[in-house]
């Protein structure tokens, strides 16, 4: 079986990202792989590369081939060097102590050169939205950014906590609500009974009433 070390394209339409892969070199581009050892972007400025330099060194010395642009990718962060430097050791050109530290070196160096780049492409971008908008764009550092992903995580979680508080109340309110509607509904019932009653006994007290007028005109007469 032939190994190959190639990219499998990920990422939406016009804005690739791709995976860098250890694969059958019969499978497919998007099919299945082995092993994924970084990610390649090539839409920033300087490209985005994150790769796992000892397994792509593994694979190498196993005799897996990369394709140009992985090639070039793994020339870049210093992969085909090392396998260049394990090959001195190997005639005993130097020791292996001696290829580490050249090794070492060597990408310290190449490092420090990326993040030259890196601040100056960021520094271009900002003189670039000086003179479009007059003002440069924020840019938040890393601490900023994190607090304000946590802030947005608690605010959320207090949300979540307001929605279960609400949850649980309802059933409660339910209830009450019931209880509301079934004691009107039982003194509406009652309603025409108390009505009744009233009117019962609003005769009887007109009656009672009567004799004693009576009584107290009779005296007065013999008074007279």
């Amino acid at each position: 079986m032939s190994v190959k070390i190639r990219l499998q394209r990920r990422g939406r339409k016009q804005r690739p990202l791709y995976h860098i892969i250890i694969a059958d070199s019969r499978s497919p581009r998007d099919g299945k792989f082995i092993e994924k050892i970084g990610v390649y972007n090539p839409l920033t400025k300087p490209a985005t590369i994150e790769i796992d330099r000892d397994k792509a060194f593994e694979w190498l010395m196993k005799g897996a081939e990369p394709t140009d642009t992985v090639r070039a990718i793994l020339r870049f962060k210093g992969v085909m060097y090392r396998k260049h430097l394990s090959r001195g050791v190997k005639k005993g050109a130097f020791t292996q102590e001696e290829a580490d530290a050249k090794y070492a070196a060597w990408v310290a160096e190449k490092e420090s050169h990326i993040e030259k780049r890196r601040k100056a492409s960021t520094e271009e971008i900002a003189e670039f939205h000086v003179k479009r908008s007059g003002k440069a764009k924020a840019v938040k550092p890393k601490e900023e950014e994190a607090q304000v992903e946590t802030a947005a995580e608690e605010v959320s979680a207090q949300a979540e906590d307001a929605a279960a508080t609400a949850e649980e109340a309802t059933p409660v309110v339910e209830d009450a609500t019931a209880a509301i509607e079934e004691a009107t509904a039982t003194a509406e019932e009652d309603a025409p009974a108390v009505e009744e009653a009233a009117a019962a006994e609003a005769p009887e007290t007109e009656a009672t009433a009567a004799p004693e007028t009576t009584e107290a005109a009779d005296d007065s007469a013999k008074d007279q």
